[in-house]
């Protein structure tokens, strides 16, 4: 079908990823000593042209000259330039081929060049205009065919004045000489392309800034690869999340907002209202009022282990898929009980800071190795277990207890009840959840049953361990050293203030939060959480999710995927299946989970159907949330 418009596409930084003279100059000017000085000065002159800060006419001839080019360079520019095809163009072929009839490509750059990239998209020769180079007798470039409009000032407004096209015209370009087109009468809008550069001056003259061609083609209603724009995918990163994460959201070409502090209740109702995506640590807490406000939102990160932080039950209700990092930083944490185990052990954190003070004490007393002793690990996890191991090597002798059976590793003993093993080890170290059911599960009693000169460590959750016993049974001695990572009330950035009963207490290790917060803990994060999100958005794919049903899928190259959230009761996948026999819709694939709250059904089907079936699946009662994959 006939689009009611032509739509003219610039080639050079729209098209493609690059302008074609800068990438003729880089292979015709290589292994020449001046080679990075011209690539500088005619990238320069590009620029200032594209900015409309120099005369096209003007720029193109000081290009030339510094191109030092020749016929044979041609051949080689094609095929690097078949390789640089601007992301969203090359996902959106189909578009192109559909509606090469009402495409132009209109350039300032050069025909030797455009036309064999573009006929792979359909493009014929007669839709194409663009410059022509002019040779010596020799094959040199030396300079350009002065007769063509498209080589002076103001080009592409004279060559479409030539043109007397027929239909209105909508402009795609990333520079000053496309916008020309809209500024004098000849467009009915202009679109500026900012999928590889971004021109600010260009931006602003714009009726609408393109971060991709599928924003135009959602904005046109017209098919394209994705059934959402993702620039229209809006990212809220908070707490300091490492900047890689924040990488990865923006490759995929999501909107990206970060805050370095957690926020209240509040604060996060409000900011969350357009966001699609949320990642968090372990201060925010995503609630069901959040949530409430929460319109867009489909998937949120806990770009740490825990997810207590995170009503899962709630998310459910509303459709929202949570991840976490379950494996991501579970060695820094190890390491640091090691280290800090060592440090109280050996005392080591007392005669330094007696040291700091002028005190030289050099003795052995209450100093031990760990070799030997007994460690006590509460909650037999992802980082209790490889805790086990390691402790295991250094000689000690380990002792776990996990209200979840679990298997031991090496010579690890299993506890039948937390007091058993209160009362046998040396060492006590905290690694379980943070699951209300676990407030002061270390408290008086617990206290009570451990051995005199006890050392204790919690590195898991604040609210796990009662403070006030844990300060008293410091301070009478039976608790001899102690670390402690996490407390109960938590400052919500750098900036706040700390106070603590504990604080000024003997051989005790005191540290911000810090378990999990090494470069590679946080790296590893910021790779696996983004990546998960990515895989839920464009695949729907569930696998490790923390509260939907998990799922892993295969491709679906040949098919529109129909993604199905509803309330776990009978009968909503025989409603589904109804109404995609009543639109004679042919299913390629179909695949269901479910839990306790709700149902995950993802439908392949043919991509040629009726799109009142999109509003037939969604009104189906129960339905919690429906979207469209292509």
């Amino acid at each position: 079908m006939s689009l009611p418009y032509i739509v003219v596409f610039d080639f050079d930084s729209t098209f493609m990823q690059v302008e074609g003279m800068d990438e003729l100059a880089a292979i015709a000017l290589e292994g020449k000593p001046e080679k990075e000085t011209r690539l500088s000065e005619i990238a320069e002159l590009t620029h200032r042209a594209m900015a409309g800060e120099l005369s096209f006419a003007e720029s193109l001839e000081k290009r030339i000259a510094l191109l030092d080019a020749h016929h044979r360079h041609l051949p080689a520019l094609i095929e690097v330039l078949k390789t640089k095809v601007s992301t969203s163009i090359a996902e959106n072929k189909s578009f192109f081929l559909k509606h090469a009839a009402d495409i132009l490509i209109i350039s300032s750059g050069f025909r030797e060049f455009i036309e064999p990239i573009v006929a792979d998209y359909g493009i014929k020769p007669t839709h194409v205009y663009a410059n022509t180079y002019q040779f010596d007798v020799e094959g040199n470039i030396i300079g350009v065919d002065s007769s063509n409009p498209l080589s002076g000032d103001k080009g592409k407004v004279k060559l479409i004045q030539q043109l007397n096209l027929p239909k209105p015209i909508m402009v795609v370009g990333d520079g000053y000489t496309d916008y020309e087109i809209k500024e004098a009468g000849l467009a009915a809008k202009f679109y500026a392309f900012t999928e590889n550069i971004f021109r600010e001056t260009v931006a602003a003259q714009a009726d609408s800034v393109l971060p991709s061609l599928d924003e135009f083609l959602f904005q046109q209603k017209l098919p394209m690869r994705y059934s959402y724009p993702k620039n229209r995918i809006n990212v809220l990163l908070l707490e300091n999340i490492h900047p890689h994460a924040v990488q990865l959201f923006q490759n995929e070409g999501y909107n990206v907002e970060t805050i370095t502090t957690a926020l209240d209740e509040d604060e996060l109702c409000e900011r969350i209202k357009e966001v699609s995506i949320l990642g968090i640590r372990s201060k925010t807490q995503v609630t069901e009022k959040v949530l409430a406000y929460a319109e867009r939102l489909i998937g949120v990160g806990a770009f740490c282990i825990g997810t207590n932080q995170i009503d899962l039950n709630a998310c459910l209700k509303k459709g929202v898929v949570a991840f976490n990092a379950p494996f991501s930083n579970s060695r820094s944490v190890v390491e640091m009980a090691i280290g800090e185990m060592i440090v109280l052990i050996r005392q080591i954190a007392e005669k330094s800071q007696a040291l700091h003070q002028g005190n030289w004490i050099k003795s052995s007393k209450n100093s031990y190795e760990i070799r030997g002793k007994k460690l006590g690990i509460v909650g037999y996890g992802n980082i209790g277990t490889q805790l086990s191991v390691l402790a295991e090597g250094l000689g000690m002798q380990v002792y776990y207890y996990d209200v979840v059976d679990k298997l031991s590793l090496g010579n690890a003993k299993k506890c039948r009840s937390l007091h058993e093993l209160l009362s046998e080890v040396d060492v006590v170290t905290i690694h379980v959840d943070g699951r209300k059911e676990n407030t002061h599960l270390i408290g008086e009693a617990e206290f009570s049953a451990m051995k005199p000169g006890v050392v204790f460590m919690n590195l898991s959750r604040g609210h796990i361990v009662d403070i006030g016993e844990l300060a008293k049974n410091i301070k009478s001695g039976k608790v001899q050293g102690a670390a402690i990572d996490v407390f109960p009330h938590e400052p919500k950035n750098n900036g706040e203030g700390f106070s603590s009963e504990l604080q000024g207490l003997p051989n005790l290790l005191l540290t911000p939060h810090i378990g999990g917060s090494t470069e590679e803990a946080q790296l590893g994060i910021a790779d696996y959480v983004p990546s998960k999100i990515i895989q839920y958005v464009n695949s729907g794919n569930t696998h490790n999710s923390v509260n939907f049903p998990n799922m892993v899928l295969p491709d679906f190259a040949i098919a529109h995927r129909l993604i199905h959230v509803h309330a776990n009761v009978p009968g909503v996948m025989a409603k589904i299946n109804t109404v995609l026999s009543e639109h004679s819709i042919n299913i390629l694939g179909q695949y269901l989970k479910t839990n306790a709250e709700i149902g995950y059904v993802i439908t392949d089907i043919d991509k040629e159907y009726n799109t009142e079936v999109i509003e037939a699946l969604k009104a189906i009662p129960n339905t919690i949330k429906f979207r469209v994959l292509y």
